[in-house]
Formats: C-alpha cells, sequence, structure tokens
C-alpha cells in the first residue's frame, strides 16, 4: 500500500531531519522544506538511499508570509500530515535591548508557523482528512524573565494549535501539539542543560510519529515537564515575580 507524504517545515533543524527520518523509515515519501532548501541535496540522498522512498526539496521562508498560499499550492502533491518545526530562540538579554531580534523570534516561532498552518488547514478542512503538527515548547505554559520573548511567542503558537484543534474537531483534520523541553540541538547548544530533563532530536521524532499514528492532542517529550509546569502554573504571580526559575 502506497503511504502518502509528510511535509516537514523547518527541515534543515535537528528535530525536522530526525523527525524526517522517522517517517521515511515507515515508508512515507517526505517533503523537505527549509530556507535555502538546495542545501538539504545530501539528506535528500540520504534518505532515499536509507529508507527507498522519495525525497523532495521545497523551497521555504516562513516570515515570508506573501509567499505561503503559492508555497502550498506548488507542491507537487497534497501532504497528509504537515509538521511544522520552525523555531529561534534566540538571546533573551538581545531580545530585551533590540526590539527588532525581538520581533524577529516572536514571528519565527508564532506569526511565520500560525500563518503555515493556517494555509494548510483550510485546504485539509476542504478535502477532510490530513494532520497538522507544530512543534511548541513548554517555555510558553508561564512567561519567565530568562526567555519571555521566546516563550511568549511560543505561548501564542500553542493558544493557535489549541483554537485550530478545536475548529477541526469533527472535521476530518487532526491537531497535534507537541511540547519537547529541553533538546540537544544546535539551538541549544553550550546551554548547562539538565540531564534529566533533557531529550535528543531522535527522541522527540519517534513521540511525534506515535502522537500522529495515535491521534494524540498534546504531547510532553518527557512526561516529567507535564509536572513540573503544572507547579510553576500554580505558584502565586505574587511570588513568582520575585524568583528567577
Amino acid at each position: 500500500m502506497t503511504k502518502s507524504p509528510v511535509l516537514i517545515l523547518g527541515a534543515r533543524s535537528d528535530i525536522g531531519k530526525a523527525t524526517a527520518h522517522a517517517f521515511a523509515a515507515l515508508g512515507h515519501p517526505v517533503q523537505l522544506a527549509a530556507r535555502n532548501a538546495d542545501t538539504l541535496k545530501a539528506d535528500q540522498s540520504d534518505m532515499v538511499l536509507r529508507h527507498n522512498v522519495a525525497v523532495s526539496l521545497h523551497e521555504f521562508d516562513v516570515l515570508d508570509l506573501a509567499t505561503h498560499a503559492a508555497f502550498v499550492d506548488g507542491l507537487p502533491e497534497m501532504p497528509d500530515v504537515a509538521i511544522c518545526v520552525v523555531g529561534l530562540m534566540g538571546e533573551q538579554s538581545q531580545n530585551e535591548q533590540d526590539l527588532d531580534a525581538a520581533v524577529r523570534v516572536m514571528r519565527s516561532n508564532y506569526e511565520g508557523p500560525a500563518h503555515i498552518l493556517a494555509e494548510f488547514a483550510n485546504r485539509f478542512e476542504v478535502r477532510g482528512s490530513g494532520t497538522l503538527v507544530g512543534v511548541s515548547s513548554v517555555a510558553g505554559e508561564r512567561g519567565r524573565a530568562t526567555n519571555y520573548v521566546y516563550g511568549s511567542a511560543k505561548a501564542g503558537f500553542s493558544a493557535f494549535l489549541s483554537g485550530l484543534r478545536n475548529r477541526l474537531a469533527g472535521k476530518g483534520v487532526h491537531v497535534v501539539t507537541v511540547l519537547p523541553g529541553f533538546v540537544e540541538t544546535k539551538m541549544t547548544e553550550g546551554m548547562d542543560l539538565p540531564a534529566p530533563l533533557t531529550t535528543t532530536p531522535d527522541h522527540v521524532a519517534q513521540a511525534l510519529v506515535d502522537a500522529v499514528e495515535r491521534k494524540v492532542n498534546i504531547i510532553y517529550i518527557k512526561r516529567t515537564w507535564r509536572y513540573i509546569m503544572m507547579i510553576i502554573r500554580a505558584i502565586p504571580e505574587s511570588i513568582f515575580k520575585t524568583r528567577k526559575i
């Protein structure tokens, strides 16, 4: 049985590549979308040889909203699963002083991802089938001084995914929100990450595949994060604002 294609938006990221391999290993054709997509030719060849599936490259800029509709309509085949793993953390200290940098972080983590998934949502709804996946972050569950610019954008993205899931329920389209926590990637390189709370791109990818197959709504890659964030959300604001968490 021929399997339907899976689209990875942000395919150059470590999580994006791992997710592409995970779906390709199951026999799904893969569409890799990223800026300067031609630089992914080596990854394309590797996936084709390793998994014996079709792998195509597609130029995509999440911040160029005006091109999104044409990007979707220009795909050789509409995917059954569209996964957005686009993200930009930036440096909180820089974001506080350089507001243009802050806006780029906000747009990269919320506006762009929400806009492109909205394009797919409308087409999937008309078709009556499909799965949308957004990789958000536990950082969006409460604003903290150490990363509130990034966290605020992820909070918006999580809320968008929740509303999209509510809107599309019963219309054949499922929406998955992925909350990874700390992941060992290029984006977190050099950070002192606590080992018990840190995962790998491969682990995220396998959990994401499972969530798509089982139609899970929200997935914390490490379950511990669910309870940690439950506690953090419960701290009264009068106390929370005086702490550095």
